[in-house]
């Protein structure tokens, strides 16, 4: 669709057909290869036989050797040929595995830039106190994409972060689940630093939802499961109850069985994030990061899901971020971000009185306050 509506038809089938032709020279450099290494291996095999033949039968007339050698000798001859016979006839599947392999090696070469602690601290659930000391970070080393960022978010409680396209709030959610690590500072979880907790169950404590779901190839239940064996059937459908994902889910043809294909292209962008809800609430995380979870979804499936977060966030430390400013109003906390840098914080209503960036974006999306 996009390509037609840009009309780079012509464009897109020219690239297409460059690359195909490419790969169909490869294809034939491949089979002519092929086509002379298989018959030159039947050639000296012939050969070879011929040979055996003409010089072992002459043995035999002059009596020198019994015909029973010379049956051994040709039965040689065979036993040596056919494995390389063989190899050849697999020929382009060794190529394919060749050049398969040499992925899979640069791969598994590839430095993990995440290191655990040498006696990593194992939890079980964190309180959910998360506190960012002086952090700066950069993805590449020299733009800072976070510069000295402070801030602390209690047990239990609601802290959102607004800011321009850049200003840095999804690389927060990316440092809280260590995707990546900071250059300065620290980050802490229950007054710890993250970098001393096992990477595992730190993840599995941290609940993250992001604007894309990405659903995995199967069925429904095993989408909320995730290879968690310890949650039943029973358990999964009372999850997506708990989230209003089960309303939907009963009216498909098989229910919690129904196929999911790749990143579930078959759902909508609103069943996909209820789903991905009820996986969410399945690991049972102390902490819940959300990325612009709600983005993009109808005006009624939004009712669902801003149910479902609130019975989700019950409890639990939640780090929110957001562009529309509607959906962040009742956090206990907002961090103002901008060009990495925090500018304001406070709640709603505080930063409105305060007429500073906090209030020009409001002021964007709704007009005059």
């Amino acid at each position: 669709k996009i390509v037609q509506l840009f009309s780079q038809e012509q464009r897109k089938a020219a690239a297409f057909d460059k690359t195909s032709g490419s790969l169909m020279k490869s294809y034939l450099k491949m089979v002519i290869v092929f086509g002379i290494f298989r018959p030159s291996i039947y050639f000296f095999y012939i050969l070879g036989l011929i040979i055996v033949l003409l010089f072992g039968g002459n043995q035999v007339i002059k009596g020198y050797m019994t015909i029973g050698v010379l049956v051994v000798f040709i039965e040689y001859i065979s036993n040596f040929f056919e494995p390389i016979q063989q190899l050849a006839e697999q020929f382009d599947v060794l190529q394919s595995a060749i050049a398969a392999s040499e992925k899979i090696f640069t791969l598994l070469d590839e430095k993990n830039d995440i290191l655990e602690a040498s006696n990593p601290v194992v939890m079980s659930s964190f309180r959910g106190e998360i506190e960012f000391k002086q952090v700066w970070f950069a993805y590449n080393e020299e733009d800072w994409v976070l510069k000295d960022v402070s801030f602390t978010a209690k047990e239990g409680e609601i802290l959102a972060f607004v800011g321009a396209t850049g200003a840095g709030k999804t690389s927060i959610l990316n440092l809280i689940n260590r995707y990546y690590d900071i250059q300065k500072g620290q980050i802490l979880i229950d007054g710890k630093d993250i970098r001393e907790y096992e990477l595992a169950s730190l993840r599995r404590n941290i609940g993250q939802m992001q604007q894309d779901v990405f659903l995995f190839t199967g069925d429904i239940k095993s989408n909320i499961r995730l290879k968690n064996e310890t949650i039943s059937d029973e358990q999964i459908q009372e999850y997506a109850k708990y989230v209003n994902a089960d309303g939907f889910i009963q009216k498909l043809p098989k229910g919690y069985d129904e196929i999911v294909y790749e990143r579930g292209s078959t759902y909508s962008s609103g069943q996909r994030q209820l789903i991905s809800f009820a996986r969410t609430l399945a690991s049972n995380p102390s902490i819940l990061v959300l990325d612009e979870a709600t983005a993009n979804i109808d005006t009624e499936t939004e009712i669902l899901i801003q149910d479902a977060l609130a019975k989700i966030m019950q409890g639990r430390t939640t780090l929110v971020v957001a562009h529309r400013l509607s959906t962040i109003q009742h956090a206990n906390k907002i961090v103002v971000l901008h060009k990495g840098r925090i500018k304001e914080v406070g709640n709603h209503q505080d930063l409105l009185g305060l007429r500073g960036v906090y209030y020009e974006l409001y002021e964007l999306q709704y007009g005059k306050v």
